[in-house]
């Protein structure tokens, strides 16, 4: 009769796909010229090398994080994966500049809201590269992720990753 009562029930896992927040072509994060990201230190991901200044919302959540130097944005999906989106690299060395936020921390939103733009050239000239990490930043708190082979993406269109949580 009471066997089951102190059980504790396991979860359904619940899988979200992640788009591309920004349109170009996909590089494996094996790839990207920063050994940060490279050697999966923040986590599983891709990147983009980014074909223009838009960067929308991969998921339907909750803006977490928008750093203050404007560089990089946080989305908390609805299956609590987080998704790190770092513009360009070692660009928190720009301090902002070539950088516009459209979102504040809390802000919910939806897949194709507009989160950032900003200027490639300015990244390209001032900071190592305009390559963009897309990091599922809790991945040692998510079941899976999963990368989906594609080599060019449209902001919005194309699914990139499968999370499973």
């Amino acid at each position: 009769m009471f066997k089951n009562l102190f059980k504790i029930k396991e979860r359904e896992p619940k899988e979200i796909t992640v788009v591309a927040p920004i349109t170009g072509e996909i590089i494996p994060l094996e790839e990207v010229p920063d050994p940060v990201f490279a050697q999966k230190m923040m986590g599983e991901g891709v990147a983009v090398k980014p074909a223009n200044g838009e960067v929308i919302s991969p998921v339907d959540g909750e803006v977490k994080l928008v750093f203050q130097t404007k560089h990089a944005i946080i989305v908390e999906a609805e299956n609590n994966a987080e998704i790190l989106i770092h513009i360009g690299l070692d660009t928190v060395n720009l301090e902002g500049e070539g950088f516009t936020a459209h979102v504040k921390d809390g802000d919910i939103v939806k897949v194709g809201d507009k989160l950032m733009s900003f200027d490639i050239a300015t990244i390209e000239e001032k900071a190592t590269s305009s390559i963009t990490p897309i990091i599922i930043s809790n991945t040692d708190n998510v079941r899976e992720v999963k990368n989906i082979k594609v080599t060019e993406v449209t902001a919005g269109e194309n699914q990139i990753l499968q999370v499973i949580n």
